[in-house]
């Protein structure tokens, strides 16, 4: 029989346990459609539940990032490095966390019950989904911008038409300079309608004057874009609609958003090979001109870690939040494996659509395809769009595409709005398990209000501050931190025997791979790309434009408010202990009382 220490001090952020501020679950349905925690609730069946975490996984950043990183680290070649750390460090650590949140039927701050004096790791996930929250649903609304925009013809950012000013020619006359490539210039009335240079093509000036409006800086403010903040409301406005049942409604919701995306980028890469051209920016995706000499770099293998860690979503929460509402018994082995490998085949599958159109792009400018591919916003919002707008029948293509990248963007979305209510719900059940819509609605509304000064004149610069400072190396910190307190502090084989409990028993060579990732590989991949990070970091820009030493010590600012939760918690952990010194520590870092399975039996075979 296995026995734990348990320390005897209330919860700081669960004043009273779930189980004791509600009604104990009777009822474990067999049916797949029938909930087993019905006091919790369940995913309604094994679909929706996948398709959640593949709309999760699969975002944004699998069409903007990746594609450039494969061209940029050697083509066809980086899929080496990818494939290797996707098995070394992206799936044992989406296992972990799935584990964590499926065993205890708890979010991201409960599920350290297991190890109380890093409660605050849990704490400082919430954080930083939240504050990643409230960026990505501005940049959910720039695609809502463009997808309303689609629906003229030709494209706005096609020429230089109305919103490019009264001093500016609607009749764009091309040129070409010294190096006899395209560029434009326009006629002018009193003078340049062009802040960023001559050499600025409609799509680029688009993005900058129609849509962002874009001050010269962070100081500069300006007025809110009122277009961007209707965007932005829409937005949240179908988030809270569709979150309005919790993972009820937003597990059918995902039959369509999920399953959407695939259908536009296989409807692009049909037109898009099709194309003069396509198999020029093919090869430089893939194709001759991979480069394997780029393997003995080790930036790219670099790229390889966290392309793979953050296109996984690793230590935002959601992954713990949306396993806790998995039955007790699921394979969650099994979908591990799906989601990490349809995420892994969805951002190859996206590099093909998007370099086939790019290549033609080269083509028609007459450029080489690496002087228009590039990454980030600049991808999706400037290069595609004036790619798109090539296209015979554009204005169908560039709706497609939009519309693909915002449901993309709400399935992640979904996601990160159900972390905050999951933790809400687990903390004070007696208030949120009646008002799950309530709390949907004040929690997007909170995301609107604090995403509005991202749509201001300056906002990009503000996406761009919080994406660079929050969404990076503190993501690795608490990475790190989740496998020291369940593999090196809880105890790597008592989580095993836990996970047993809900897959069933398996060999020691099955356990023997697992082991080594979690106590050796994963963690050290991990702790050397964070101190490479820390060493190589330099302070974000957005362009050539630089942040104003106020705006890099707010971007500090933020990264210290997500990871100060946890010293602070673990002392006020200390603190409260009863006994001496060394009792406390015991006690902190041992599982409390209420570190067990949801339900009473399952608790039960944890108790023999």
């Amino acid at each position: 029989m296995k026995t734990y220490e348990c320390d005897s001090l209330s919860d700081l952020v669960v004043t009273n346990p779930a189980l004791d501020d509600q009604d104990p679950p009777v009822k474990h349905g067999d049916k797949e459609d029938e909930d087993e925690n019905t006091a919790r609730g369940n995913w309604t069946n094994k679909k929706e539940y996948l398709l959640s975490m593949i709309g999760f996984a699969v975002g944004i950043g699998n069409i903007w990032r990746f594609p450039y990183l494969t061209y940029k680290n050697g083509g066809g070649a980086f899929l080496i490095p990818y494939f290797i750390m996707l098995m070394v460090a992206g799936i044992p650590l989406y296992f972990l966390e799935s584990a964590m949140g499926q065993f205890c039927s708890q979010g991201p701050i409960n599920v350290w019950r297991a190890v109380p004096a890093l409660q605050g790791v849990g704490v400082a996930t919430v954080a930083v989904n939240g504050i990643v929250s409230i960026y990505y649903n501005v940049i959910m609304s720039y695609s809502l911008h463009y997808f309303f925009a689609s629906f003229q013809s030709p494209l706005p950012w096609s020429s230089y038409t109305s919103w490019a000013g009264a001093n500016c020619s609607l009749t764009p006359l091309e040129r070409h300079n010294a190096t006899a490539l395209p560029a434009f210039n326009r006629t002018t009335g009193n003078g340049s309608c062009l802040p960023s240079g001559l050499e600025d093509s409609p799509s680029e000036q688009y993005w900058d004057r129609a849509v962002l409006h874009r001050s010269s800086g962070l100081h500069e403010t300006g007025p809110i874009v009122w277009q961007l903040a209707l965007c932005l409301l829409l937005s949240s406005v179908l988030i809270a609609a569709v979150l309005f049942r919790g993972i009820k409604s937003s597990g059918k919701v995902v039959y369509f958003t999920a399953t959407f995306p695939y259908v536009v980028l296989a409807i692009l890469l049909i037109r898009g090979v099709t194309l003069e051209g396509a198999g020029i920016g093919l090869q430089f995706y893939i194709g001759s001109q991979s480069n394997l000499t780029k393997l003995v770099e080790a930036e790219v293998w670099r790229d390889a870690a966290t392309q793979t860690f953050y296109s996984l979503s690793i230590a935002f929460g959601g992954v713990t939040a949306l396993s806790s509402y998995s039955r007790f018994h699921n394979n969650l082995l099994l979908d591990t494996m799906v989601v990490t490998f349809t995420n892994c085949a969805t951002s190859v599958f996206a590099g093909f659509t998007i370099f086939s159109i790019l290549g033609h792009m080269a083509h028609v400018y007459g450029k080489p395809v690496h002087e228009v591919a590039q990454g980030g916003f600049g991808l999706a919002f400037i290069v595609y769009p004036d790619a798109l707008a090539k296209l015979p029948f554009a204005p169908l293509w560039s709706i497609l595409f939009f519309l693909m990248l915002f449901t993309l963007g709400l399935d992640t979305q979904f996601a990160g709005i159900e972390v905050v209510s999951t933790c809400l719900q687990d903390a004070f059940p007696k208030y949120f398990k009646s008002r799950r819509t309530l709390s949907s609605v004040v929690i997007c509304a909170l995301m609107f209000f604090l995403g509005l000064p991202c749509v201001t004149r300056a906002g990009i610069y503000w996406v761009t501050l919080m994406d660079q400072f929050v969404s990076s190396w503190v993501l690795l910190i608490l990475a790190v931190l989740e496998i020291i307190g369940f593999i090196y502090i809880y105890g790597g084989n008592r989580f095993i025997e836990d996970i047993e409990m809900m897959i069933g028993t398996k060999s020691v060579w099955f356990w023997l791979w697992w082991r080594a990732c979690w106590y050796f590989i994963t963690p050290a991949i991990i702790v050397i790309i964070l101190i490479w990070s820390l060493l190589t970091f330099t302070p974000p820009t957005y362009g050539t434009v630089q942040y104003p030493p106020w705006g890099l010590a707010l971007g500090w600012c933020m990264a210290i408010f997500c990871l100060l939760w946890i010293p602070f918690l673990a002392v006020h952990k200390l603190m409260q202990a009863q006994g001496d010194l060394s009792k406390r520590v015991r006690s902190v870092f041992s599982p409390s009382v209420d570190w067990h399975p949801y339900l009473d039996v399952h608790r039960e075979l944890k108790a023999l």
